[in-house]
């Protein structure tokens, strides 16, 4: 599933393309609705993505793992075939298509306060502004057994964030997935949160106070992907395994992140 990362640079090309333009032609999603407005804005919150409208209408979409949008001359051969796309945005020269994505809607603007998913979400990771002391106070809602690991992939208390940063997060700030949440201070999980929201941020293309050297690339990520090789820190074998209810796969060194001392030193 695309990180809020990928999310974000999806939105920024969408309104560099898109933004200020009226809408010439449109299908898909009931689409056609918007035929004549202008692109208002493109923003996003979490992994969720949104087209606002000048006529109040927003596009909603989740790409989860199979969808993507491009942007295309107008007359260009797309690169996927017209049979997925699940929405078509004109706007002059320029075409942006929504390719397989499972959630694709048009809502109205009271429809997006009390939306199911998007009224959930907890902060984004990479919104101006981030309120560390809402995720804060989110996470201790959560059942006090409920492991770091799901508490990071846990849109309610973070959104935005993915298995990648969740990964990488936790193995430089030292700590076994399967900490719980109970055992780790409040000032522990800002140290956390704060370490992730860098790393992310970093390959957004924005300014963001320097992280630690992760995010540019497979090469150069520590644990991630990386099972039964050796960790580039220490030379223990990473090891992988499911977790969550959501089961997605953790990865991690038995070293560098010891299980039952949730409090060890910050990595250097």
């Amino acid at each position: 599933m695309p990180e809020g990362d990928t999310i974000f640079r999806t939105a920024t090309s969408l309104r560099r393309w898109l933004g200020g333009r009226e809408v010439t032609a449109a299908k898909g999603a009931g689409l056609e609705r918007v035929v004549g407005a202008t692109v208002a804005a493109v923003d996003t919150r979490g992994k969720h993505l949104l087209i606002r409208f000048s006529s109040g209408l927003v596009l909603h979409s989740h790409l989860r793992m199979s969808g993507s949008w491009h942007v295309y001359p107008r007359g260009r051969r797309w690169q996927r075939p017209a049979a997925q796309a699940r929405a078509v945005l004109e706007c002059g020269d320029r075409v942006a298509v929504c390719f397989n994505a499972p959630v694709v809607e048009l809502l109205r603007d009271h429809e997006e306060r009390v939306h199911r998913s998007l009224s959930r979400l907890g902060p984004d990771v990479l919104a101006e502004g981030f309120d560390l002391g809402e995720v804060v106070r989110r996470a201790a809602t959560r059942p006090a057994a409920t492991t770091v690991g799901e508490l990071l992939l846990d849109q309610g208390v973070l959104a935005g964030l993915g298995n990648v940063y969740r990964c990488e997060a936790l193995f430089l700030e030292g700590l076994d997935p399967w900490t719980p949440r109970m055992s780790l201070t409040a000032e522990r999980l800002r140290r956390l949160v704060t370490l992730a929201q860098q790393l992310i941020t970093a390959n957004t293309g924005l300014d963001a106070p320097p992280g630690r050297e992760v995010g540019l690339g497979p090469a150069r990520l520590f644990v991630y992907g990386r099972a039964g090789r050796p960790c580039r820190r220490c030379a223990t074998i990473v090891r992988s395994a499911r977790l969550g209810f959501q089961a997605r796969t953790v990865f991690w060194c038995p070293s560098c992140q010891p299980a039952g001392d949730p409090n060890p030193a910050a990595p250097e």
